[in-house]
């Protein structure tokens, strides 16, 4: 059974010109425990198909169920569920790492010493346990992706949502954070959705890549399958005959995996 199944989800804006169709009917499946890559150009839909997914904004259109959770009718059930991983991240730069994470603990009504304890296992699994009484402020990229993902794992959710994870990272951080999220997958059964512009990214993590463009999935497969299904060498290539345009420019920094 899937755990993430959508059906001509949609989303329409209002603006001073008339309506605007961002989304205009999203039909995908994810089964548990797949790392899903979510691709589009600037301007497909990605974004607003996420922050539905999410409960952020609400649909005008369509259905869909996260976690077994109706989107529309339940959208606290799915929130219990899920953790949200946002590109900008969210700390504040005035606490510590562990005052960070037993704060979100109490927040998903966690005893105090529940918390607490969640917290250093947590910093424990993802190599933060020297950095719990520093402050957020003084953490690296790489350091404060980490704790941005402690933060969206504290309530042991099935779905973990990652918005551009990586952005701005080094490549040593970047493969760090790879390794994470693969350890996540096979460790813990997580599932993953991913959405990037970097397609190295989307290539070595996913074990199914969905393509948006115009508000609507126009390609879905492995990334072998997708290259191989447009005879492209890269995913780069692949995407591009896909869509005939570009993502956001992508980093071509290597990244050992």
């Amino acid at each position: 059974m899937a755990i993430i199944s959508t059906a001509g989800l949609a989303r329409t804006f209002r603006t001073k010109n008339g309506e605007v169709e961002a989304v205009r009917g999203i039909d995908l499946t994810v089964q548990p425990g797949e790392i899903l890559g979510f691709l589009g150009p600037n301007g497909a839909g990605k974004t607003t198909t996420l922050r539905m997914l999410t409960t952020l904004l609400p649909p005008t259109g369509g259905a869909a169920t996260v976690a077994g959770h109706d989107l529309v009718r339940d959208p606290a059930g799915v929130r219990r569920r899920i953790g949200y991983v946002a590109q900008s991240g969210g700390v504040d730069p005035q606490e510590t790492v562990r005052s960070e994470l037993v704060l979100q603990g109490r927040l998903y009504r966690l005893t105090a010493a529940g918390a607490a304890a969640r917290a250093e296992e947590l910093a424990r699994e993802l190599d933060l346990t020297d950095l719990l009484d520093r402050g957020t402020a003084a953490l690296s990229g790489g350091q404060r992706r980490r704790l941005d993902l402690a933060l969206g794992l504290v309530h042991r959710p099935e779905i973990l949502f990652l918005d551009e994870p990586t952005t701005g990272l080094d490549p040593g951080s970047r493969a760090d954070l790879w390794a994470l999220v693969r350890q996540l997958r096979d460790e813990h059964g997580t599932t993953v959705f991913l959405t990037t512009h970097y397609l190295d990214e989307a290539d070595a993590l996913s074990d199914r890549l969905a393509v948006v463009d115009r508000g609507v999935v126009v390609a879905e497969g492995t990334p072998a399958g997708l290259k191989a299904a447009h005879g492209a060498d890269t995913l780069q290539d692949a995407f591009l005959t896909i869509t005939g345009r570009g993502p956001a420019p992508v980093d071509t920094t290597p990244v050992a995996v």
